[in-house]
């Protein structure tokens, strides 16, 4: 007996020790980051990180919350009196820990009959600040842990008006509003000291979940969460019951003005979100908060030219849908069941506690919802179903635009998409990925061309044999044909026989070497016709060797990293290497200005009235689900991909010369007209010194001949589209079946 009650009070001791030193522990930061008091008190403090354009001209920030700190004296009596009859009635006896609390909620739990939560205002604060609320039970005991010592801390340091101000500053309203003055300007358009009695209600109930208790969503809920907080109001004597009562048969009004979503607007925003994206990962790697540190970062965008690729994306995009049957979409349930799941309403009707039958149900009754429409290039009042919202937001065709200086690999201009506010996909970065089609093809003939075949010489047009993979020669095209014709016209049947030239397997190499590292290539013939997918700056990065006589340059958009006080913390530089010499490179140069002089992409100088000299090339794959158009001027690379979201919906605007090619030269229109574009001065490719007096037949035969034609007179409109050589759809489907034999629509 004896013994075990030694034993009993020894197991009391070691745990009242045990827990003052998992406490001492967890106060030293020794199981996770511990704020000092100074953040605690002013949370406001941290600093939004800056991004600046090539100028310098500060185009956006990156910050946390929306927040307006306000002072005691500046709340209205009725919020205050509100929170602490919600939330903690005992909070002016407590010190941040309400140990009668604490045993009623234990009570509750053992009786199975809780009566609400044992967290003080005080310690709902802490968990704010702390930025916790782990699912893991046990990292949620800790994190439970760490909210009781610093509310103690809180309450130490702190008085309780400064408590009760701190948590109205912190606490998250909905609709990108954090604190009581945006809450307030929000849903009442008012200052927080103006709020009356069921607004101050509305508020403080809102807490209990923004989502759940939404008055613009939900206004019948809402109006009961309020009431309880009139009740709860009324029995802690901060108002009558008739007072209660009377308020409670009030409708909710509101003069809701939603917080602007800032990183929707201004310059650049898709870009802004990708830099946003490699900062986090650049802050994670260096020990930073890209949120709080106030870091400034300097970027190569040229806001100009910005503003003339967002025009040439808008105007050339304007009204392009693509609205799939009813049909094809039961032949993809799939896609559509993702899309469903991906959706914020999906997502708030799920937290609700909803069944899947029920959210189904709710996807498939009409309603009146806001929906992006060309006609005012902004949005519309509808009623529709949410399940049809989503197929006709998947309906817009997308594109992604990028231009960069390829010699320095400075990205100046970069568009992602049609929308940013409606469309948050990014088409450009590197993870962003495209069947390709014709646009390899110049990556291809420029290996063949480096290992000493001429652009003059005869390439065949027929079907050619492979070796596991049978015949292969997807075009209707028979005969023979100069290389450089066949680049031009993109002669399918030519490209195979050039890939059989020069190995498949040695053209997979090629492509890592250019820089086509992240993207899945398959070794099959289908690879010269851009069957893989590939995205829009891999791409370009592939092409920087043609301007660039020879070598190749990664694209890079962050050029430097300063702290908050000036200190440059990181310079970048990109990556370059030579992979062709100049001679193949002013070769290829020479053989792609024909693809824009009588080829595919014929229509683009007279169409846009393109001064000087440019080379680029066409790209269009099966169903026309992806259209490209990738072209140069002698000092700016710019690229265009196009099509929809879901391969299966297609573009429906004709081949890449169609879709994609007139966003090129509407920027290039722009940016020639203006006079102070220093991109301007240099209109001519140069010839290499080394190939000055050689005999050249590898310049096209066909230039001389267009430029004499010229200055013949067009429309300065987009000519009459012609019928596209069948050799321009590429980018097959690989079809593999075991052999890897790859299939196409021919």
């Amino acid at each position: 007996m004896k013994r075990s009650i030694k034993f009993l009070w020894l197991f009391l001791l070691c745990s009242v020790l045990g827990f003052n030193i998992l406490l001492l522990c967890i106060n030293a930061g020794w199981l996770g980051y511990m704020p000092k008091m100074e953040e605690l008190e002013n949370p406001q403090s941290a600093t939004a990180s800056e991004v600046f354009a090539e100028d310098g001209s500060k185009i956006g920030k990156y910050f946390l919350e929306n927040r307006e700190p306000v002072k005691y004296s500046e709340i209205s009596k009725n919020v205050i009196n509100a929170l602490v009859a919600t939330e903690d009635e005992r909070f002016y006896q407590h010190s941040g820990i309400d140990a009668e609390a604490i045993g009623r909620a234990l009570f509750g739990v053992i009786t199975f009959n809780p009566s609400g939560g044992a967290s003080t205002i005080t310690q709902q604060l802490a968990k704010h600040l702390l930025e916790q609320g782990s699912r893991n039970l046990k990292t949620r005991l800790v994190e439970k842990l760490k909210e009781q010592i610093v509310a103690v801390k809180l309450e130490k340091n702190l008085t309780k008006e400064e408590i009760l101000t701190l948590y109205l500053n912190t606490v998250p309203w909905g609709y990108n509003s954090f604190g009581i003055r945006c809450a307030s300007k929000t849903y009442f358009n008012k200052k927080p000291i103006d709020l009356n009695v069921e607004e101050a209600a509305m508020l403080v109930g809102m807490l209990k979940g923004s989502s759940l208790f939404n008055p613009v969503k939900h206004p019948d809920r809402t109006k009961e969460r309020r009431n309880i907080v009139l009740d709860l109001m009324a029995k802690n004597f901060k108002i009558s019951a008739s007072e209660a009562q009377s308020l409670k048969e009030r409708p909710i009004v509101l003069s809701f003005s939603p917080m602007s979503d800032s990183h929707h607007d201004g310059v650049a925003p898709y870009f802004r979100q990708v830099v946003e994206q490699d900062m986090k990962i650049w802050c994670k790697s260096k020990g930073y908060n890209l949120y709080k540190d106030g870091l400034k970062i300097y970027t190569s965008l040229d806001t100009t030219m910005q503003q003339f690729a967002e025009e040439a994306v808008a105007k050339q995009m304007y009204g392009k849908t693509r609205f799939a049957s009813a049909s094809k979409w039961a032949q993809h349930p799939k896609t559509l069941a993702r899309a469903v799941k991906e959706s914020e309403r999906y997502r708030g009707l799920k937290a609700e506690g909803m069944s899947e039958a029920d959210i189904m149900k709710n996807f498939n009754t009409k309603t009146s919802m806001k929906v992006f429409a060309w006609n005012d290039r902004r949005e519309k009042d509808t009623t529709i179903s949410p399940l049809d919202s989503i197929k006709y937001m998947k309906g817009f065709v997308q594109t992604g635009f990028m231009v960069m200086d390829p010699a320095t690999g400075e990205v100046k201009a970069w568009v992602g998409g049609i929308n940013h506010k409606y469309f948050q996909y990014d088409h450009v970065n590197v993870n962003t990925k495209r069947q390709v089609g014709s646009t390899i093809k110049p990556l291809l003939y420029c290996l063949a061309v480096d290992n000493g075949n001429s652009p003059c010489q005869s390439i065949s047009l027929n079907p050619v044999m492979f070796p596991g993979f049978g015949y292969y020669g997807p075009d209707k095209s028979r005969g023979a044909m100069p290389m450089k014709k066949a680049l031009a016209y993109s002669k399918n049947n030519a490209t195979v026989n050039i890939l059989k030239l020069v190995g498949i397997q040695a053209f997979v190499d090629f492509l890592r070497r250019l820089g086509i590292t992240t993207s899945n290539l398959h070794a099959y013939p289908s690879i010269c016709l851009g069957a893989d997918d590939i995205s829009v700056i891999e791409m370009l990065r592939a092409y920087t060797m043609f301007p660039n006589y020879g070598i190749n340059t990664q694209p890079i958009y962050i050029t430097r990293i300063e702290d908050r006080n000036g200190n440059v913390l990181e310079n970048f530089v990109p990556l370059r290497n030579e992979v062709i010499n100049e001679v193949t490179a002013f070769k290829m140069i020479r053989m792609m200005m024909g693809t824009v002089l009588f080829g595919t992409g014929r229509r683009l100088k007279p169409g846009w009235n393109i001064k000087g000299e440019c080379a680029g090339k066409t790209g269009t794959t099966n169903s026309e689900s992806d259209a490209w158009f990738i072209g140069y001027t002698p000092q700016l690379l710019a690229g265009a991909w196009v099509g929809c979201d879901d391969k299966f919906i297609g573009v429906g605007l004709g081949e890449g010369a169609r879709a994609a090619m007139p966003i090129w030269g509407e920027f290039f229109k722009k940016l020639q007209a203006n006079e102070k574009n220093v991109y301007n001065k240099t209109d001519t490719f140069a010839m290499p010194a080394v190939m000055i007096g050689m005999d050249e037949c590898d310049a096209v035969d066909e230039i001389s001949l267009q430029r004499a034609n010229a200055q013949m007179s067009v429309s300065r409109g987009m000519p009459e589209e012609e019928d596209a050589d069948d050799g321009e759809r590429g980018g097959y489907d690989l079809g593999n079946t075991g052999s890897g034999t790859p299939q196409d629509d021919y």
